[in-house]
């Protein structure tokens, strides 16, 4: 009877310690990007805007984390926030709806993100909804770049920069296995 437990004790140990070593294979990635909503010349109307391509470092990330691109099981994004940077004093209130893309070679573009109805009291940072896709493809690749794809409710006579600021949940696999 007290190998019984005695195995079972054993048996609790053994699983909560790769818990706690799963938990070491799992960390977040954080990119910061600039794009400009241009000034406009009618509301209603859906326009692109792109940031510039961005390079993941996911290797070195990777390798910080103790992992590898080969070992990546997932990475999902788990916040995209919008903060707005000029003019002074400017605020998200002249989005109608905003969907965010990401592209990356030879990955075809897809939705991540989006806000459907922005609030008229909405400040100047605004947290969008995003997908559940599995991302791993698109950040393990060397660059990466998002499509703002905006619907305005108001006119803009200056140009509104902003700062999208994206984490990604990495899970790797444990010791390769």
């Amino acid at each position: 009877m007290l190998k019984k437990y005695i195995s079972i004790i054993c048996l609790f140990v053994i699983f909560s310690a790769c818990d706690k070593l799963d938990e070491l294979t799992k960390f977040d990635m954080e990119y910061s990007q600039r794009a400009t909503i241009p000034s406009t010349t009618g509301i209603n109307l859906p326009f692109d805007v792109f940031t510039p391509e961005m390079e993941t470092n996911s290797e070195s990330t990777f390798a910080v984390n103790d992992t590898r691109k080969d070992l990546i099981e997932e990475i999902r994004l788990t916040k995209l926030e919008l903060v707005m940077i000029s003019p002074d004093g400017a605020d998200f209130s002249f989005l109608n709806s905003i969907e965010v893309y990401i592209s990356a070679d030879g990955f075809e573009e897809i939705r991540i993100a989006s806000l459907d109805e922005v609030p008229e009291d909405a400040g100047s940072v605004i947290a969008l909804d995003t997908s559940d896709t599995d991302l791993k493809e698109y950040i393990k690749s060397d660059e990466f770049s998002l499509r703002l794809n905006t619907v305005t409710d108001e006119l803009m006579s200056t140009d509104h920069e902003l700062e999208v600021n994206s984490t990604f949940f990495v899970d790797a696999k444990i010791l390769g296995l």
